[in-house]
C-alpha cells in the first residue's frame, strides 16, 4: 500500500491489519501538509516516528502483520527491490501529490509523483507478478462534464486541472499494462472524502480550525457549490472490496462502442461516493451544529480549477461489488470534529 501516512491511506492500512492481512506501508511523508498529522497517523498505527528513515522497513508494534518504510514512488530502483523482496499478492496506489489548487503553482509535483511514480508501480507490478493492482484516481476527472449523475461510462476528456489531468492518465496507463500484460487494474474516483484523521488543507479541517480560532472562513462561488461527501469508513469499505475481487474483462465491451468504465482486458473504473450531493453551505451547517456556534462567512468567486458540483453515479460498484456509501453527513462531520478536538486539544 502506498499513502499509508495520508489520510485514506492510514485508515485502509489499519482496517487491512486488523483484519489480519499482511501489509506493506510506503510514504514518502512530504511536507504538502502539516506532518504532525501524518506522523500521529503512523504513531496511531504502532509505527514509531522516531526511527522512519528512508529505505528503512519499521515493524507496527499494533498489528503483527504490519510494516512501513519510507520511500518515494519516483525511485523506481527502490520500488523494484521493495517488490523484489516482498512479492506482492496486490497493491493499492493512494500515494498522490493532492490537491487540485496546488497543482496550479506547483505542476512539476504532480508528474513527479503521480506520472513518473505511478509508471514506475506499473512497471514493478509486471515485472513481479502482482495479481491486482487499484489505485486512487478523482471525481475530478469529470472536468468540464455537467451531466449529473456523473458515470463512469461519460466521456473524460476536458479536465479543468493538472492534477485533475494526472488522474486521467493514471487510468490510461493502467488500461494500456491490463491490455498488454493482463494486469487486472481498478482505478476509484473518489467524491469528496472527509472524516477523522483528514487532511488539513480540505474545506472540512479548514473550516473547523477557523471556527474554534473564532475567524472567518472563505465561502467559494458565494456558497453555490454541491458536493458528494463521502463519508472515510465508506471509502476505506469500497476499497476492501475492490482489493478483494480483482478486475476481470467484460465479456460484452465492444470496440465499435467503447464503454470507458470498462474494457476487453481485466480493468475497471469505479465512482465511490455517497451518492446523495450537499449543498456547500448545508456542510457549513453541520459543522456550526456540530461545533455550537455560527460561523463567520467570507463570500468569494469560484477558484480556478473548481467545479460547482459533484454527484456519483455508483450502479456500477453496487452491481459488482455488493456496495453502496451510506453515512449522513451530519454523522461524519460529528466523528471529524470530536477527533479534532481530541487531537489538538481544542
Amino acid at each position: 500500500m502506498t499513502g499509508t501516512a495520508g489520510f485514506i491511506g492510514f485508515h485502509l492500512a489499519e482496517r487491512l491489519a486488523s483484519r489480519g492481512d499482511e501489509v506493506v506501508g510506503l510514504d514518502n511523508i512530504n511536507d504538502y501538509y502539516d506532518q504532525r498529522v501524518k506522523y500521529g497517523r503512523l504513531e496511531f498505527s504502532g509505527i514509531d516516528s522516531k526511527a522512519v528513515e528512508y529505505g528503512r522497513t519499521i515493524q507496527s508494534s499494533k498489528y503483527p502483520g504490519y510494516r512501513f518504510i519510507k520511500l518515494n514512488l519516483e525511485d523506481s530502483e527502490g520500488i523494484d527491490n521493495l517488490f523484489r523482496t516482498e512479492k506482492f499478492d496486490a497493491v493499492c496506489n493512494l500515494a498522490a501529490q493532492a490537491g487540485v489548487r496546488y497543482s496550479l503553482t506547483n505542476p512539476g509535483a504532480y508528474i513527479s509523483s503521480n506520472i513518473v511514480g505511478f509508471v514506475n508501480l506499473l512497471e514493478a507490478c509486471r515485472h513481479h507478478g502482482v495479481g491486482n493492482l487499484c489505485y486512487a484516481s478523482s471525481s475530478s476527472v469529470y472536468g468540464l462534464n455537467e451531466l449529473q449523475p456523473f458515470s463512469v461510462h461519460h466521456n473524460v476528456d476536458h479536465p479543468v486541472s493538472l492534477y485533475a489531468a494526472s488522474k486521467k492518465s493514471n487510468e490510461l496507463m493502467a488500461h494500456t499494462y491490463s491490455h498488454l500484460f493482463g494486469i487486472p487494474t481498478t482505478g476509484l474516483r473518489f467524491f469528496t472524502v472527509y472524516g477523522p484523521w483528514g487532511r488539513p488543507d480540505m474545506a472540512l479541517f479548514l473550516f473547523t480550525k477557523a471556527a474554534l480560532e473564532g475567524r472567518p472562513i472563505d465561502v467559494f462561488n458565494y456558497g453555490n457549490m454541491q458536493r458528494d461527501f463521502t463519508y472515510i469508513d465508506d471509502i476505506v469499505e469500497g476499497i476492501v472490496r475492490v482489493i478483494d475481487h480483482p478486475a476481470r474483462p467484460n465479456p460484452d465491451w465492444s470496440a465499435m462502442a467503447p464503454d470507458p468504465g470498462s474494457s476487453s482486458a481485466p480493468y475497471r473504473v469505479y465512482n465511490i461516493g455517497n451518492n446523495q450531493p450537499v449543498r456547500l453551505m448545508d456542510y457549513i451547517a453541520a459543522i456550526e451544529i456540530a461545533l455550537g456556534t455560527t460561523i463567520e462567512k467570507n463570500m468569494l468567486p469560484i477558484q480556478p480549477g473548481d467545479v460547482p458540483s459533484t454527484y456519483a453515479d455508483v450502479a456500477d460498484l453496487v452491481r459488482d461489488l455488493g456496495y453502496k456509501p451510506e453515512t449522513s453527513v451530519q454523522e461524519g462531520v460529528d466523528r471529524f470534529i470530536a477527533w479534532y478536538r481530541e487531537f489538538f486539544n481544542a
